[in-house]
């Protein structure tokens, strides 16, 4: 078992964005350091001038090729940007190239062992696309490199919510909500609240695919065809598995509350109200992959990059959420 602390690998995100500056806001929390070792994968020049810019004043180890990350030090892998120039709230190619080869680094660390689990501040899904990135999203990148079914799993203390399918189209949702699909998210669902939350007889409400549950073939017969038959074969597997419910009154009423983790059909579905009730605070979690990985539950904000603003919460949440998981796995 491990006897040191556990050593936590951040990407940078897209420099432009706000990804730097609550990295070093979160690491600014002497509280952190007592919990892990932090290993940010960056050009040292870029967080050295953000670190002066946006006043964190924390002290920085540069890491030597090779060198192992040293307990009470913000750590920094240096990755040669070659004199990129920060220009917040804007969406470059180049911006995306440096999060691509941090992210990049990042995930190198965590298969090698170098880092025990990894944090990951926010992209721009469309400036870090490449022939190497070629995905949705950090989940899907995540996906193609460690095993497993992933899930998209935003996490609070008080409200956990999935989802069926994330980042695509509204049009093709239907059409991706197979028997397959569904028990492989759920069973995700199921194992990552009783492994990595230890929740021992987890209870979970699926929502439905079309409005009230389509109000018995009035708007639609998907939920009949698909997911009414689908609970019932879960029920028989031994899921505790409950719905299809109504989506547009099922957080307002709190009836989350009685679940342990909610399976949302589609991305909005489930991410509206997650960040009405919790924005801020909210985790993204990738469970199912034999790997930890969480992200903070916002995007690059270039709207407010530069002026000191950010709320850096969530990342900071994402680190002790991503460290329980660990502990949670390696118990005894």
């Amino acid at each position: 078992m491990h006897n040191s602390k556990p050593k936590v690998g951040i990407s940078c995100g897209d420099p432009n964005g706000i990804g730097l500056e609550i990295i070093l806001k979160s690491l600014k929390d002497p509280f952190t350091l007592d919990l892990v070792t932090p290993v940010i994968y960056c050009d040292f020049n870029i967080i050295s001038s953000m670190n002066d810019f946006f006043k964190t004043n924390i002290e920085l180890e540069l890491l030597a090729k090779n060198q192992s990350p040293k307990p009470n030090k913000i750590n920094v892998f240096h990755i040669d940007a070659q004199g990129f120039k920060i220009e917040f709230g804007k969406t470059t190619k180049k911006a995306g190239s440096i999060a691509f080869k941090s992210l990049k680094h990042t995930v190198d660390a965590l298969k090698s062992g170098n880092v025990d689990f990894i944090v990951t501040a926010p992209i721009n899904k469309k400036n870090i696309q490449s022939n190497e990135f070629n995905f949705p999203g950090h989940t899907d990148y995540l996906s193609s490199n460690f095993n497993g079914e992933s899930l998209m799993f935003m996490i609070t203390d008080k409200l956990k919510v999935g989802l069926l399918t994330d980042h695509i189209p509204l049009s093709e949702v239907t059409e991706k909500l197979t028997f397959d699909r569904i028990l492989d998210k759920i069973s995700c669902m199921h194992h990552s609240l009783k492994n990595d939350f230890c929740i021992p007889d987890p209870k979970i409400a699926l929502l439905s695919i079309n409005p009230h549950c389509g109000d018995d073939g009035v708007i639609g017969d998907d939920d009949q065809k698909i997911l009414i038959p689908t609970v019932k074969k879960l029920l028989d597997l031994g899921f505790s598995v409950s719905g299809p419910f109504s989506a547009d009154s099922f957080f307002g009423s709190g009836s989350f509350n009685h679940y342990h983790a909610t399976m949302a059909v589609y991305h909005d579905q489930g991410l509206i109200p997650f960040k009405t009730i919790s924005f801020g605070e909210g985790i993204n979690y990738t469970a199912g992959l034999n790997i930890i990985r969480t992200s903070p539950d916002h995007g690059t904000a270039y709207n407010i990059a530069g002026n000191n603003t950010a709320d850096h919460r969530s990342f900071s949440k994402s680190i002790h959420c991503a460290l329980q998981i660990f502990k949670n796995r390696n118990k005894k």
